[in-house]
């Protein structure tokens, strides 16, 4: 199966610089200019095909509009960083590469045509799910993650308990030796060293 990708213009390239230069940390100020700046730069590109005429302006629009989806899909995924947003910037990719190669398809005729098409969808078809894929099995390993952290949780509360009851175990053993050490001794020496064993061993 053919793979459509499509060459922005150098104009149309410059779309995703905010998006790509900006940190995940970037403010509420940074976001919005980053979004004018995505908008001027398409509006530039889109201007940049006036010159051109027919099917290659078509050609030239799709390519523009492509590398703003992308570009605002990929600030997205900056500002607010989630598997989902990577997901979508996938998506966008294979919007605007279907765009593109569906009105470069219209250069041919006939069955050509139709196969172009064919083969643009195809690749668009198996690029979103290729897209969808990944996604899933991200949420998937997240999941299990916090999974194995609840039950490493459960796990430790459990050993902890145990650890607790063998203690108390251990206690009540140690204070039967006690008591009957005491057993050596007679009345109030008797008498002490069980309050002793007591105060010891927290007995009541």
């Amino acid at each position: 199966m053919k793979k459509f990708t499509y060459k922005i213009t150098a104009i149309a390239i410059s779309l995703a610089f905010s998006a790509g230069a900006m940190a995940q940390t970037m403010s509420k100020d940074q976001y919005q200019s980053a979004k004018d700046s995505i908008a001027a730069k398409n509006k530039a590109a889109t201007a940049a095909c006036s010159s051109l005429s027919g099917n290659a302006k078509d050609i030239c629009k799709a390519e523009a509009g492509g590398s703003e989806k992308i570009a605002k899909a990929e600030l997205e995924a900056e500002y607010k960083p989630s598997a989902d947003a990577r997901y979508k910037v996938r998506i966008a990719k294979a919007d605007a590469d279907y765009a593109v190669a569906k009105e470069k398809c219209d250069d041919k005729a006939g069955n050509v045509k139709d196969v172009c098409v064919k083969e643009a969808k195809a690749a668009t078809v198996a690029d979103k799910a290729d897209a969808k894929a990944q996604m899933t099995t991200v949420n998937a390993n997240e999941k299990a993650a916090e999974t194995s952290i609840n039950a490493n949780k459960k796990a430790g509360n459990a050993g902890a308990e145990a650890r607790k009851d063998a203690a108390s175990d251990k206690r009540d053993a140690d204070y039967v030796v006690a008591k009957e050490k005491c057993d050596a001794f007679a009345n109030e020496a008797k008498s002490n060293c069980l309050n002793d064993a007591k105060a010891r061993f927290g007995k009541t």
